[in-house]
């Protein structure tokens, strides 16, 4: 099939005859892309047969792919939001076997359970969509109430989970959502993606408003949050490498735990009504300077919760890692697989754990509205998942056989790595909520309270000090106020001072 200008159309297969199908379906007859829905897979037996939206319903899936003739150009669009992992993993397999130039997935349920799907929001099909359980199914718009009208704003807006909060966002109705960030090319990205997507009818109209700014500057926080007069604030901006911030320490302080210090104080005084802090699994007894960084900005937060007037609401929500974030094993996967190997995994018996962004974020969108000041939410991140079975299912998805045409090779646990991580502390115990996936830390043991304390041990390190000149940027010392803490962070052998 040709187009008018000469260029070879795809012939589009939407699996799923039902609503999200049949949305795409309409949108792609409406718009007149280059491609035209011929027919709709489907396994259902009171579907096939008919005709959907012009187009016959051919089915069941894995009989029908053996009958149809591809053209190099015809893609298939996987259009069942609630389909399970388990049913994606046998889509694509089949749908890979079949020959289709391009294999697309919509969104998950948790993103348009409550709305139609866009054609804009079909990408590519990715490790990501295949691995791990099930997601929670979360209502958007049950979750996102409490934010309607209001003015939000996103730290690390440019980040993977930042970027991702941000575009759930998009469906609360806020007033005005702020992108936060200091990488100007991360918050053009999102910026432009999100205004792109209210152009396609991408949930509801709110003013997007960039921001370009340092957390680290005390004093521009102060200024911003005044003038921006957020009600919400979406703590998502952190250094989180954890090899590289071994290697600059320093810095991962600087920007973690300060830079979150200045956020907090800085929203006390702007009378922001619920600060949320994104934390992680590795501030569980951190044996890395990113682990101590994080469970400083935990206690930071908790400890400005009972000291906000007027019933505000400061948070900590800590989850482990999510499949296909900027800088995880995924892209670093990928790219392996990609050259032709090998993979490299850190131990054979290492394990994380995971669950997607957009669950994620949902998720912790959740918490926000319904969690209380002071606590510590946990999400429900499932078993841990075996790094070095992650990779030998990443090398299947591209059609390779793990050992024989891409090789593991096992580099050993870098620096501030451990081999398993928790979730939770001995002083911590988690307890269920009645929101599925949506847990509460209660401690049974009181923090330690030197705080503050460390801090001014620390700030020395971070900024220059007359009474303490030695201190400024010295990793060996910053190292050793922190160990003197937290035991279990790593020694570095010939760490050198500077």
């Amino acid at each position: 099939m040709t187009s008018m200008d000469g260029r070879e159309e795809s012939r589009i297969y939407v699996i799923g005859a039902g609503f999200a199908g049949r949305a795409i379906a309409r949108e792609i007859a409406r718009k007149r892309v280059i491609g035209t829905v011929v027919a709709f897979l489907d396994d259902d037996p009171a579907k096939i047969g008919r005709r959907v939206e012009g187009a016959p319903v051919l089915g069941p899936v894995r009989d029908v792919l053996k009958l149809i003739s591809l053209t190099p150009a015809d893609e298939a669009i996987i259009a069942i939001p609630s389909a399970s992992r388990e049913l994606l993993r046998s889509l694509h397999a089949l749908l890979t076997s079949a020959g289709f130039a391009r294999i697309r997935i919509i969104p998950g349920v948790a993103q348009i359970l409550e709305g139609d799907p866009h054609i804009i929001q079909a990408r590519e099909i990715d490790p990501q969509d295949l691995l791990g359980r099930d997601p929670v199914k979360v209502g958007l718009k049950e979750s996102l109430a409490w934010l309607r009208g209001k003015r939000v704003l996103v730290t690390g807006a440019g980040g993977s989970i930042g970027s991702e909060l941000a575009g759930q966002l998009l469906s609360a109705g806020v007033e005005r959502l702020y992108l936060f960030g200091h990488g100007e090319n991360s918050i053009y990205r999102v910026d432009s993606h999100l205004r792109l997507l209210q152009e396609e009818g991408v949930g509801e109209r709110t003013s997007i408003v960039p921001v370009i700014g340092e957390l680290k500057d005390r004093d521009y926080v102060r200024f911003i949050l005044k003038r921006l007069k957020a009600e919400v604030i979406f703590h998502a901006a952190a250094y989180k490498h954890v090899p590289m911030m071994e290697e600059n320490p320093v810095a991962a302080i600087e920007n973690n735990v300060f830079g979150t210090l200045n956020l907090v104080d800085a929203a006390i005084e702007a009378g922001v009504g619920r600060f949320v802090l994104i934390s992680t699994d590795k501030a569980v007894e951190p044996r890395s300077v990113y682990g101590v960084s994080k469970q400083l900005s935990e206690r930071i937060v908790r400890r400005a919760a009972p000291a906000v007037e007027g019933g505000a609401s400061f948070m900590v929500v800590r989850f482990g890692n999510v499949l296909g974030s900027r800088g995880s094993i995924i892209p670093l996967f990928e790219a392996q697989i990609d050259k032709g190997g090998p993979v490299t995994v850190t131990d054979p018996d290492a394990t994380r754990f995971f669950m997607t962004i957009p669950e994620a974020c949902s998720l912790v969108l959740k918490a926000g509205g319904v969690g209380k000041g002071g606590r510590t939410y946990i999400l429900d991140m499932g078993d841990p998942v075996n790094i070095r079975e992650l990779a030998e299912q990443m090398i299947r998805f591209r059609g390779l056989e793990p050992g024989r045409d891409i090789q593991i090779r096992y580099i050993g646990l870098r620096r501030g790595e451990r081999l398993h991580e928790k979730l939770a502390s001995p002083d911590e115990r988690i307890v269920a909520t009645p929101f599925p996936r949506l847990n509460v830390l209660e401690r049974v043991k009181d923090e330690a309270d030197d705080l503050e304390a460390l801090l001014s041990e620390l700030r020395a390190t971070c900024s220059p000090d007359e009474t303490r000149p030695g201190d400024y940027r010295n990793r060996r010392r910053l190292r050793a106020i922190l160990r003197a803490r937290y035991p279990e962070l790593e020694v570095l052998e010939h760490e050198s001072e500077y």
